[in-house]
């Protein structure tokens, strides 16, 4: 091997071991701030989690679709979103489980549970139109403004009813009801800084160790893309989880696949049209539907996400994957 590539090879998996650190440091510093935020506003962590949190772990998927449409591979844009959104659930809610149990059975998500099943049945019919035009990308934006202003409307009406949620935080890790607003804002910002950057990162330098053995781009293309833009959401998850704020993780999740299919698709819908593979319609949307599903047992139910449940949804994402592949 040429002194060149040897020195290329270790610095990708430089560049993979400083994006893993990246996106663990950014998800703790994203959930510090959005959960002492929610302290200092009086309002649910779980909102800000459904909104500011979902937001900022969904910046790689949004830049990666925008880029897709302007390089013309508008395909890559959809499968981006809809893998994302499998990744979320079976991914980035089993892998932490494994780690710690995520007590679900205390949050109440029902209300945004059934918004974002709403966004998916939304997203799937305009799919069956055959292209994400910008009617489509209007109408789902519209739907996007709707969530966003009912969140609004919640948090202030619980900042008016009753501040206990936001009072039973205290005994929480990581948690100081008089943090300045100055390290609450630079703890975001580094957040949602910190979680595409690491993403950024971490994909390319696996991607690059993926070629160097020979991996084909389509197996990359289908895995490490995809998984790669979940890590964010990972990250934040995983850390939400270690310092027992589930509401924090179950929000994120839940808040990042509607910011995807709304959000996402409806910006890049009106950057360029995105057709729609018929392979989409007959297979991968009603598996991310049925993933979206697996969530009715920790949402309607109260179960709390264990290590039993980890390993379920873990081994259902592998199995997704070699049915894909």
């Amino acid at each position: 091997m040429p002194l060149w590539e040897g020195a290329q090879m270790i610095m990708d998996w430089l560049y993979t071991g400083l994006g893993l650190v990246i996106l663990l440091l950014a998800g703790d510093s994203l959930v510090k701030g959005a959960v002492n935020m929610s302290l200092r506003l009086g309002v649910p962590a779980l909102i800000v989690s459904l909104t500011i949190v979902a937001f900022g772990t969904s910046a790689p998927e949004l830049l990666i679709s925008i880029q897709a449409i302007i390089d013309d591979v508008p395909g890559l844009a959809l499968g981006n979103v809809v893998g994302s959104n499998t990744a979320n659930v079976l991914l980035v809610l089993g892998v932490p489980a494994l780690l710690a149990v995520m007590h679900t059975s205390e949050c109440d998500t029902r209300n945004s549970f059934l918004q974002m099943i709403a966004a998916s049945f939304l997203f799937i019919g305009l799919a069956y139109r055959g292209v994400f035009d910008w009617v489509a990308g209007i109408i789902l934006l519209a739907a996007l403004a709707a969530m966003l202003i009912h969140a609004a409307r919640a948090a202030r009406k619980h900042r008016r009813a009753d501040k206990a949620a936001a009072d039973d935080l205290d005994d929480l890790e990581g948690v100081d009801p008089d943090l300045p607003w100055v390290k609450i804002g630079i703890f975001l910002v580094l957040g949602l800084i910190g979680l595409p950057l690491g993403a950024s990162l971490l994909v390319d330098g696996a991607t690059n160790i993926a070629r160097d053995f020979g991996i084909s781009e389509t197996v990359i293309g289908l895995t490490l893309v995809a998984i790669g833009t979940s890590l964010p959401e990972l990250a934040t998850t995983v850390m939400a989880a270690l310092r027992r704020q589930a509401d924090v993780a179950l929000g994120n999740v839940i808040g990042s696949n509607m910011f995807n299919l709304l959000g996402i698709i409806g910006v890049a819908s009106l950057v360029g049209p995105i057709p729609v593979d018929p392979q989409f319609l007959r297979f991968d949307l009603w598996v991310m539907l049925a993933a979206s599903l697996i969530l009715i047992p920790f949402v309607f139910f109260r179960v709390d996400i264990n290590r039993i449940w980890g390993v379920a949804l873990s081994v259902l994402y592998v199995t997704y994957l070699f049915v894909v592949l």
